[in-house]
This record gives structure tokens, sequence and C-alpha cells, in this order.
């Protein structure tokens, strides 16, 4: 399905070592506030108290959030669980409140607004259950890379593999750059955000990397530069399709999906943004740089180039 068909080739390229240099810079940029601001940690890697409690008729979140905040210091979560009615609370450690005591001050906070309300259960998230969420949050970013690469490896070939990580990993480092410069809250919401990325990134590399196979096949008087730009431009109906689509999807959840999918949607859309420009000006241009040419994609028969072989330059 396509919208438009662009006749002529956009030779992008031409700038790939501009915009190269542009996300190296970019890269290097998010790394440092990684580094000396870090992440804004919500409770689930930090440890606190989960509440959950239960009012006789859909609850106002606003309000409930609203009477939290004043008996609260620092980052909380309130979010609808289960039905209309229930509500999950997490709240971070507070200094000199035990889990219970903590609990206690916020049901009379609760109650004093609305007496119906009943607390359901009350749970206590320590900071050695955060850190192990941050290990194994940790470990499936990493099986998720080491899983791409081998995939990209079996499919196409190694230097494709390398330039497709690469690529994804700037992505997430971006996404992780904005979360740590603008102290957004970091939660296991956004780390799947993250993960979705990683893999919707990668999907978009594959087809570029698709079509400079089926360029090379069909083109054998083009340079490696020339395929990769014909190879981008006939798969930009697609992209622009694919994309608008989903990012519409995207932003629906932003905009009305409420607190608990607000950075959760934030992040798939700085990863789809991103994955755009990795995908065509990362993926692509480190392919080119490591020098990926027809052979490494093309099998030929040993007679290519012999006049009196009818099947020469067939692929095998």
């Amino acid at each position: 399905m396509e919208f438009f068909r662009i006749r002529r080739t956009i030779p992008f390229m031409r700038y790939s070592l501009i915009l190269n240099a542009i996300s190296a810079i970019s890269f290097l940029v998010a790394v440092g506030f990684l580094v000396f601001r870090g992440l804004n940690l919500s409770i689930e890697f930090t440890g606190g108290t989960v509440m959950e409690v239960a009012y006789q008729q859909p609850a106002q979140l606003e309000q409930v959030r609203g009477v939290i905040e004043r008996q609260t210091a620092g980052e909380f979560q309130v979010q609808n669980f289960g039905t209309s009615r229930d509500v999950l609370i997490r709240l971070p450690l507070q200094p000199g409140f035990t889990s219970g005591q903590q609990a206690e001050r916020v049901m009379d906070a609760l109650r004093a607004q609305n007496p119906n309300v009943e607390l359901r259960r009350v749970e206590f998230v320590g900071p050695q259950v955060g850190a192990e969420l941050a290990q194994d949050g940790l470990l499936a970013l990493l099986m998720v890379v080491i899983g791409i690469m081998v995939y990209l490896g079996f499919r196409f070939e190694w230097k494709f593999a390398v330039a497709g990580v690469i690529a994804n990993l700037h992505d997430v480092v971006i996404i992780l750059g904005f979360f740590a410069f603008f102290q957004w809250e970091f939660s296991l919401s956004v780390l799947a955000g993250v993960l979705a990325v990683l893999g919707y990134s990668v999907n978009e590399s594959v087809v570029i990397f698709d079509r400079i196979r089926e360029a090379f096949r069909r083109f054998r008087k083009l340079s490696t530069r020339e395929v990769i730009d014909h190879a981008i431009t006939s798969t930009m109906s697609r992209t622009i399709i694919t994309h608008a689509s989903t990012e519409a999807m995207v932003l629906s959840m932003f905009f009305f999906g409420g607190p608990s999918l607000h950075y959760f949607a934030l992040a798939l859309t700085i990863g789809i943004l991103f994955g755009i420009y990795s995908s065509v000006f990362v993926a692509a241009a480190i392919a080119m740089w490591l020098g990926v040419k027809r052979e490494d994609l093309v099998k030929t028969s040993r007679s290519e180039g012999d006049p009196n072989d009818p099947n020469a330059g067939a692929v095998v």
C-alpha cells in the first residue's frame, strides 16, 4: 500500500557524515546526563509502600492525588486497579515513618475526604526488591540487544548486525537521556516502553536492509551509496503510513491515557521519532561506513562474467 511513489532517488547518504556527527554528539550528551544527573527512579526501583484502597463509587483520582500530595513528600503514583472503584497507591519511603504509619496517615486523610473508603491491603517494597527489578530490567535489555544482533547476523550479514545494534542502542540512550535531563519518573512501564522501542526500531531497520539487498540484486551498476539511497527512498511511503498510524495510537495514550500511561507513551513517542532517524541515518550509514557491498549479500554463480555461459550472473 502506497499513498505516493517518489520517482527520483533522494541522496540521503550525501549528508550521512554530518548527520552521524550530530548523532554521536547527541549520544554523548545523553550519556553525560545519565552519568551526572541520573534517572529519577520510581518506587518500584527505590522501594516504598504499596496500598490498595476501594471506594463504593468510581474513584476520583485527581482528588485522591490532591489528598496524598499534602501528606507525602516526593514522587508517588495513583492509578485504577482492576475496576474504577479500586485504586492502587504507591508511596516513596519517608524518613522517620514505618510503612504502617505512612499508610495510616494516608488513610486518615482519605477518610476525611470520603468516609466510605476501605483499605484492602498494604505492602512494603524494600530497596533490595527494587535493586533486583533494576538488575532484571538491565538483563532483559541486554538479552534483547543480543537477540537482535544474532537475528540480523543470520538474516543479513555481520556488518548489518553491528549497524542495527548501534542504531538501537542510540535510540535507547537518547530516550534515557531525555528522562535524565528532565528528571521524568522512570518506572517499570517506561522500561517496557524502551524494550518496545527496541523491537520497533529493529523492524524499521530490517525493512531498509531488505530493500538494500533487493537493490543490490536488481541494480548491479549502482554504487553502494546509490543502492542505499534507492532503498531508503523506496520505503518512504511505507514508513510514513506505518509511523503515522503508530504515533496516532501512542499520542491517544499520551493525551487520554491518564498519568499511569503518560511516561510510557512519552518514551514510545521519543523512540518512534528517533527510531525513524536512526534506521535511515545511523543504521544504513554505519553499514555503508563498514564497507557493505553486493558480494556480502548476494551469492553469484562461479560462471558469472563468462559471456558464453547462459546462466552467467545468475543469482544463486
